[in-house]
């Protein structure tokens, strides 16, 4: 399954119930979209977390949504970075998605 975060980890705890739910699942993915990309970002409160979560969940990123936000130089080391067509074959390549709300 492919789950989708799109909020922001300093203003909702989706990306926490993501990580517990969807860790030790095999061939489960994590994307992070939106304010969901702050996750990505050394230093932050949810470093640890999504470092944790890369131990069994592949974790990714959307590039534009990194960019636009200023943070190219500014992501933790094991998350891929994808641009939109690279989403659209991760959606593919899952048979569901989950979105977090």
């Amino acid at each position: 399954m492919l789950h989708i975060v799109n909020k922001s980890p300093f203003e909702s705890n989706s990306l926490e119930s993501c990580v517990r739910l969807a860790s030790g699942v095999e061939g489960s993915a994590l994307i992070l979209i939106e304010d969901g990309v702050y996750a990505a970002t050394k230093g932050s409160a949810a470093e640890e977390l999504i470092k944790k979560a890369a131990a069994t969940l592949k974790i990714y990123a959307l590039w534009p949504d990194v960019e636009a936000r200023g943070m190219q130089d500014g992501c933790i080391e094991g998350i891929k970075l994808v641009d939109y067509s690279g989403f659209v074959e991760l959606v593919a390549e899952h048979n569901a998605a989950q979105s977090w709300l």
